[in-house]
């Protein structure tokens, strides 16, 4: 009867520990995985807060023509619409931190003389009905050399508008 016996060819230990197709599926993945890892924490830092304040992008020049997220209360006395333009001109002045922004809050802000103003300018929109007197302005845009915050995105918040109480409360005082 015939033995088989299987013998290691020669050129098998000249072979490379890892193939070069090996080799690149390896540092294709680590590549996509650093850009993973990139893209979570620079999010996790752009998101780390909702918005900034009035204060820090009239005082602070990193933010000058960055695209920023700025809140403030509304001066109802400098707003200005322009019809044929569609163009809305008005001014926010600098919440305070540290306390919820309540309609108690924004009416100390507007009548706050010390507080740090903003020029706001939006293009190309028509005036919304909640932009009044004493309503918080979230504003996504630009802050110029010329100290005009442009603005690409406006969301309006009234909290005067609403009236705390429960459910049935409120029925009873709207008839």
């Amino acid at each position: 009867m015939a033995q088989a016996v299987w013998e290691k060819p020669a050129d098998a230990a000249k072979a490379p520990a890892v193939s070069r197709e090996r080799l690149k599926f390896l540092i294709g993945g680590i590549l996509i995985v650093g850009a993973i890892v990139y893209l979570i924490v620079s999010g996790m830092q752009a998101g780390a807060r909702f918005f900034i304040t009035v204060d820090e992008v009239v005082n602070s020049a990193q933010y000058a023509g960055q695209m920023v997220r700025v809140s403030g209360a509304v001066l109802g006395d400098t707003i200005r619409y322009d019809e044929a333009t569609l163009t809305i001109e008005f001014t926010v002045v600098h919440i305070p931190e540290g306390q919820d922004v309540t309609g108690e809050a924004l009416h100390n802000a507007v009548n706050d003389s010390n507080a740090t103003q903003m020029q706001v300018r939006v293009e190309g929109q028509t005036k919304p009905d909640l932009l009044r007197h004493e309503a918080q302005a979230i504003m996504t845009g630009t802050y110029d050399a010329d100290g005009v915050f442009h603005v690409s995105e406006l969301n309006l918040k009234c909290p005067s508008r609403f009236i705390e109480g429960a459910p049935g409360e409120m029925i009873e005082a709207g008839s």
